[in-house]
């Protein structure tokens, strides 16, 4: 949906115009820097991905955490700061140790989000499926169940809210070193 700056500019306004989207969310690295910077000139608010990328999993060695080796751990705070600097609105980093969470955090002045990097970035992500436990197969560590103990999917959500809140999830059992 993105592999040329055009046809991510005709799905990112097709998504905004026809699904109410107000940002895209690319799953990115240096390749995507021409896109990111041309839909950011194209005023289309832009979400870049780092670290884990589910839909490279492939390609990468599949689900593992990503930027432990002192090198890998460079190139993402690298690629975070040069994504901020073509445009990037905010950075969405998955699967990552706390330390580079933190430490891309500090490095931006863009929002950073994290899904398994740690408790130091902006805000938390957790999708839907995991918080009410009914995803099937493996569960990545990063996830809490939030039905345990919850009475109702509303109270789940409430204590997902909650947890992110107080800074009680993601725990040093839901990160990675």
């Amino acid at each position: 949906s993105y592999a040329t700056p055009e046809l991510a500019l005709g799905n990112s306004v097709r998504l905004m115009q026809d699904g109410g989207a107000r940002m895209v969310k690319l799953e990115s690295g240096v390749e995507q820097l021409r896109i990111v910077e041309f839909l950011a000139g194209h005023d289309i608010a832009v979400c870049a991905h780092l670290g884990l990328k589910p839909q490279s999993v492939h390609k990468t060695g599949g689900f593992r955490v990503q930027g432990r080796q002192a090198d890998a751990a460079e190139r993402i705070l690298q690629e975070a700061k040069d994504l901020q600097s073509a445009g990037a609105d905010i950075v969405l980093l998955e699967c990552i140790p706390n330390a580079l969470g933190k430490a891309v955090t500090e490095s931006l002045d863009v929002p950073v989000i994290g899904i398994g990097a740690g408790p130091d970035t902006g805000g938390q992500i957790q999708v839907l499926y995991d918080i009410l436990d009914i995803t099937s197969g493996r569960k990545p560590r990063f996830v809490r169940n939030f039905m345990q103990g919850a009475g109702s999917p509303l109270a789940a959500l409430q204590g997902y809210v909650g947890a992110v809140k107080s800074r009680e999830y993601p725990a040093p059992e839901h990160s990675f070193s």
